[in-house]
């Protein structure tokens, strides 16, 4: 029954997310770094696959979380960033992230969410309207 599918998926999910605050409550912001360029231009090719596999991954968890009663956009980020990045593969985005640091070694300091959101998603919503 897709009903108690959605409940049981729900119930994992609250469940996981509470043994992971319990798990990162004894861990200090200071000690979760926000992955930057410094750390993704130094990230082997299956690194950085990894961390987009975990993004694409949260992204997916979310919208079924959500699938009956999606919040509005402007309180989600994820429905955008999922249409930003609609006809992306993994590939693709980090070949486009790995020739935007190249190309903006000054920038090293910025989040690669950051950058996967303004070089990315915008320009994808820009394109979808």
């Amino acid at each position: 029954c897709l009903m108690a599918s959605r409940t049981q998926f729900r119930s994992l999910l609250l469940s996981t997310c509470a043994a992971l605050m319990m798990i990162w409550s004894g861990i200090g912001a200071a000690q979760v770094p926000i992955v930057n360029g410094e750390h993704w231009t130094r990230s082997t090719p299956d690194q950085k696959k990894a961390y987009l596999i975990g993004i694409a991954n949260l992204i997916q968890v979310e919208t079924a979380y959500y699938a009956a009663n999606p919040p509005a956009d402007g309180q989600n980020f994820v429905p955008r960033f999922a249409k930003g990045l609609q006809g992306q593969t993994l590939d693709s985005v980090r070949d486009a992230l790995d020739k935007w640091y190249a190309n903006n070694p000054g920038q090293q300091q910025r989040a690669v969410l950051e950058t996967i959101w303004f070089e990315m998603v915008v320009p994808g919503l820009q394109k979808a309207r």
